[in-house]
């Protein structure tokens, strides 16, 4: 067996047809929340009853659930604790994702049995943190982001091997150190370290003199003013090498408060990057078409963090906004007699150009040569929310397949 095939995709799911995605684009686990004690307010996230649903779900197709509780709770909700880890242990998840040292050792006392992961927040950057960290009973631990390769392989090499290495691999960045940023609590009292951050760090910025009041002046050399903290996302994905040959095993994306469209196209594309790099360990070389996946999606600019040491292009001056170039047009619910028949989710009209992303291949063309109403009446255009509708098609695609249009 390589000393590689046991690699993870971890991929983030902020609600029950993002878990779908993920697996069905290729995930080999899936992060997500519950109602309580996870880092992102945002998302629907997961009642008991999705919960045990979506632990059963990917169970039955051999994935693993890791449930985060990486908050930093109050004194009131720690009463609160003991009964939700053991409904969440009961709902079946593999791994809990904790921060809070207190939190830590009352999973080990309540559901001593619990996989134990520590987060990223808990800022583990040296091999004497990870080993303390695995003595009181972690399986894994998800190194922050600040760390080089260098770093990682001194970690990898100074631990127990038992013990699992996670990074980050694709996202947005915070900049501030791990995540824990208190910004957005000092200026709207919304604490980033309990999943309600507002993200200052995207907005625009000015300096103002304190005696002349409503005048601006931009921080820059030109009108636009400055985004000062806003950070790159992070592209790691033609580096898997030389993050495995340090000794990462669980492949991380960000993006939990991410669309279904996104969680699919990332992960697709790390799902085919990974499986090509233990194809050939010795020669990792992607095809041009994966590389440009990860451009498909809604980002800001990519750079490579702390990878390769201090990042001096991680920060993005010219605007706080996303790079945005497909809209999704249509999911595919059923294949047969020669038609896909889809949900339209974005409007598109008879002669579009389109791309369909399918988990099992490279994206293909389609043109729209008719569109059919649920009536069976061609028409020129779909442009009603949600409408049902089928594509003539002689290729057999899943159900949850993609199709897509270029924007202009």
């Amino acid at each position: 067996m390589s000393e590689y095939s046991n690699l993870e995709l971890l991929a983030p799911a902020g609600d029950f047809e993002r878990l779908q995605a993920a697996l069905l684009f290729g995930a080999d686990a899936v992060y997500l929340g519950a109602k309580s004690f996870g880092m992102r307010a945002s998302p629907s996230n997961f009642t008991f009853e999705e919960l045990e649903k979506a632990c059963k779900y990917a169970h039955s197709l051999g994935k693993k659930i890791h449930l985060t509780c990486n908050t930093l709770p109050k004194n009131d909700e720690v009463d609160g604790f003991e009964d939700f880890i053991k409904q969440v242990y009961s709902c079946g998840i593999d791994a809990a994702i904790v921060n809070d040292i207190g939190l830590f050792s009352l999973i080990k006392k309540y559901v001593p049995d619990l996989e134990l992961h520590v987060s990223t927040q808990a800022g583990v950057v040296n091999y004497a943190t990870a080993n303390a960290f695995y003595n009181m009973g972690a399986k894994r631990v998800v190194l922050a982001r600040e760390l080089s390769i260098d770093d990682i392989s001194e970690i990898r090499a100074k631990t127990p091997k038992e013990l699992d290495i996670e990074c980050f691999v694709h996202g947005a960045m915070c900049v501030s150190f791990s995540g824990r940023c208190l910004l957005s609590q000092y200026l709207i009292n919304r604490d980033a370290n309990r999943g309600e951050c507002a993200q200052p760090c995207r907005w625009k910025y000015y300096l103002m003199e304190e005696k002349r009041p409503g005048e601006y002046y931009p921080i820059s050399e030109d009108e636009k003013g400055s985004y000062i903290l806003n950070a790159k996302d992070m592209c790691m994905i033609e580096h898997i090498d030389k993050l495995a040959e340090a000794g990462v095993k669980s492949f991380k994306i960000e993006g939990r408060a991410k669309s279904a469209y996104y969680v699919s196209v990332v992960t697709n594309a790390y799902r085919h990057a990974i499986d090509i790099f233990k194809k050939n360990p010795k020669r990792y070389e992607l095809p041009q078409w994966i590389k440009d996946e990860v451009y498909k999606v809604s980002h800001r600019e990519y750079c490579n963090g702390f990878y390769f040491g201090n990042p001096k292009e991680s920060q993005y001056y010219e605007t706080s906004g996303y790079v945005r170039n497909y809209d999704v047009v249509a999911v595919v619910d059923d294949c047969k007699d020669g038609y896909l028949y889809c949900t339209q989710r974005n409007r598109f009209f008879r002669g579009d150009e389109l791309e369909i992303l399918s988990p099992d291949r490279e994206p293909v063309r389609y043109i729209a040569d008719e569109i059919i109403n649920e009536a069976g009446e061609s028409v020129d255009v779909a442009n009603i929310a949600t409408m049902k509708l089928c594509l003539p098609c002689r290729e057999v695609f899943q159900k949850g397949t993609i199709i897509r249009k270029k924007l202009n």
